[in-house]
């Protein structure tokens, strides 16, 4: 009933990506990434599908921490940007939150306050992203004065990648060589690895990996791979044909008339747009599937509807069925049309798309 635009969520496909994560790793810990309302996907029910395994969950605020224990799940959760105001520290505490810490600020903060019981602190260094992070050179003092603390049951040591997607870069090497220099005297669990570190980086997994992008089944990689080849699509966004017309050579398709058709041409109209959040700028040429035949968009995508190409569709009718972006598209085909990332595509589906759970 209603409008067509639905994104469907395949739980099968998600625990899949979760336990590929552990194999391609050989069994570190994972931290499943559920930032974002879990990258467009729904964290609390990604979260409750995952809770009977995931050894943690990851957020980015301590909001987002809330949402997950007001809805019963009880598994770990870190706040990966770590507090940002000091009043966050007795939540973190009664929550039994962990938290990351990523300037000595933070660290002196923590120091100041009495807590209901200690917390469980990561401590992150910054070894070339220059985002977040302790400098090299002071973390082995930081790591000395948390241990110190009464406010801290234990310390997992930690950083993050800039470049790990890049298979073949040199940073990564020379960020955990920066790594484990500063580190080196320290005795305790270490987290490196995002996707791209546990699909592509064995010397990344550590004790603790933090999958994301691959648990949605998108790969971070711009080609195959042994491990990211094996990754399911989790979101399937798809649509309905609403409209057909016939057109002929040399009349113009949607806003602009930036497509002219070359020969006749029969479209049919979607009802997806840049307000459910499909890309305004994919480019015409982008792949979807209708009724399960592969063709592309037509011109520009406009705010609630977007123009395919049917003509070699003879089966398409109104009500056909149109996947955008699932296990017939791979998100990341669209994203590279639209010159994005697969991040973006799943973060920008609007509330107004109806979201549909496969447990």
């Amino acid at each position: 009933m209603g409008r067509a635009a639905t994104a469907t969520i395949n739980f099968d496909a998600l625990r899949h990506n979760y336990r590929l994560a552990k194999k391609a790793s050989n069994g570190s810990k994972a931290i499943a990434i559920v930032k974002a309302n879990a990258y467009g996907h729904g964290a609390v029910m990604v979260a409750r599908a995952l809770s009977n395994e995931a050894d943690a969950f990851g957020v980015a605020c301590i909001e987002e921490a809330i949402e997950l224990r007001e809805a019963g799940i009880k598994n770990p959760i870190l706040l990966l940007e770590g507090f940002f105001t000091a009043d966050e520290l007795q939540i973190i505490s009664e929550l039994n939150l962990w938290t990351a810490l990523h300037s000595l600020d933070q660290i002196k903060t923590l120091s100041e306050h009495n807590l209901p019981r200690p917390i469980n602190v990561w401590l992150k260094m910054d070894t070339g992203m220059h985002r977040l992070g302790i400098a090299p050179g002071d973390y082995h003092a930081a790591y000395e004065s948390l241990k110190k603390l009464p406010q801290v049951n234990n310390v997992v040591l930690m950083t993050h990648f800039s470049s790990a997607d890049e298979i073949d870069s040199s940073e990564t090497d020379l960020q955990v060589s920066t790594f484990k220099r500063a580190s080196c005297n320290i005795s305790a669990e270490i987290s490196l690895a995002n996707s791209a570190g546990t699909l592509g980086h064995p010397i990344t997994h550590g004790d603790w990996q933090r999958p994301g992008i691959m648990l949605y089944g998108a790969t971070p990689f711009d080609h195959t791979h042994e491990w990211a080849d094996q990754l399911q699509p989790v979101m399937t966004l798809s649509s309905k044909v609403i409209a057909i017309h016939n057109l002929e050579k040399g009349q113009a398709i949607g806003y602009s008339k930036t497509f002219v058709c070359d020969k006749p041409i029969r479209v049919g109209t979607v009802a997806m747009g840049y307000a459910d959040g499909y890309p305004r700028h994919a480019k015409a040429g982008t792949p979807v599937y209708v009724n399960g035949q592969a063709t592309t968009i037509l011109g520009r995508v406009s705010m609630d509807m977007m123009a395919v190409d049917l003509t070699n569709i003879s089966d398409a009718d109104i009500g056909a069925e149109v996947e955008l972006w699932g296990n017939q598209v791979p998100a990341s085909d669209v994203a590279t049309h639209s010159d994005t990332i697969a991040y973006t595509l799943f973060t920008g589906i609007t509330s107004r798309v109806h979201k549909v759970y496969k447990f």
